[in-house]
């Protein structure tokens, strides 16, 4: 005769998600991950071949597709097809945001880019078990837009990724985090033009349609507070080129910082870094390795920027 637990009660079904629904619910955030990458944010205590029994009834029901990277035989990249997007659409995991249907062409345009950002993700999820902090497999939200004021230039601030994470040592702190991954593939002046959107959207009060700015309005909330408790730290996470090429880039972001007045008075509020990829998946993001954007080029942990 077995005995009820008090996480196993008699009488009622079990409250945890199948694996195949924790499956599908990170391919529809994440947009795009390969196997490994599942094995890793789902199951790293598994056997690695046996994710694909996970994956195998989800294909066989056509809620996910996959495609080949690179020519290699053995890594798949899996997505949504319409019908997985349907199934998704009203889950509370994720709820407010919209899944992503991709075709195959469009898995493989976007791979490197999404897959880089997994890649970032990864690297502060595995620091955080082993730290025992708390930062699960869907704390890592890509492609998270907010508008900016309509002023010129670009109407939306899209960071690549925003994070929660909650430090439990050694005194419980959350921390919330907008992610840019540079893989170098634009200018470096452009990358550093990121800062300015930020301070912009950091800066905006959204004022009703017909209406001047006025004593009454100088009040308002903030647009960003609409949906943080405290706005969050830019992190700039770069890869794609020589050591010598990203210090560089590092450098330019740190140019801006100080050249460009509203992004100063900006890095007096909100704290600025910037890490290569490649170091904080050999060390961990907590390791002293973020250089910061304002004042002393010291590293330190991103958690002290």
């Amino acid at each position: 005769m077995t005995t009820a637990t008090a996480t196993d009660t008699v009488g009622h079904p079990p409250t945890g998600d199948t694996r195949a629904h924790q499956a599908l619910a990170l391919i529809a955030q994440h947009r795009l991950v390969t196997s490994t990458q599942l094995h890793q944010m789902l199951a790293p205590d598994i056997p690695p071949r046996k994710i694909y029994r996970v994956l195998a009834p989800l294909r066989a029901e056509g809620l996910i597709a996959h495609t080949v990277l690179g020519g290699g035989k053995f890594l798949q990249a899996h997505f949504l097809t319409p019908a997985g997007a349907q199934t998704v659409r009203d889950w509370p995991e994720l709820r407010g945001r919209a899944p992503a249907v991709l075709t195959n062409a469009a898995a493989s345009m976007r791979a490197a880019h999404t897959l880089t950002g997994v890649r970032a993700h990864l690297a502060f999820l595995t620091d955080a078990r082993a730290r025992g902090d708390e930062y699960g497999a869907l704390d890592w939200v890509p492609e998270t837009a907010h508008r900016l004021p309509d002023t010129g230039g670009e109407e939306q601030v899209i960071a690549d990724a925003v994070f929660h994470y909650t430090a439990t040592s050694p005194r419980r702190r959350q921390y919330r985090a907008f992610v840019e991954v540079d893989r170098a593939t634009m200018s470096s002046e452009r990358l550093a033009r990121k800062l300015i959107s930020y301070a912009r959207f950091h800066d905006y009060t959204p004022q009703p349609a017909g209406r001047r700015n006025t004593v009454a309005d100088q009040g308002a909330m903030l647009a960003w507070q609409r949906f943080y408790p405290r706005f969050p730290r830019i992190l700039f996470i770069l890869t794609g080129d020589s050591r010598p090429s990203l210090t560089r880039r590092i450098q330019d972001l740190r140019h801006m910082t100080a050249d460009h007045e509203l992004v100063a008075r900006f890095a007096t509020h909100v704290p600025l870094g910037a890490a290569v990829l490649e170091d904080i998946e050999t060390a961990s993001p907590s390791a002293p390795l973020w250089t910061p954007l304002a004042g002393p080029a010291d590293p330190k942990p991103w958690t002290q920027l």
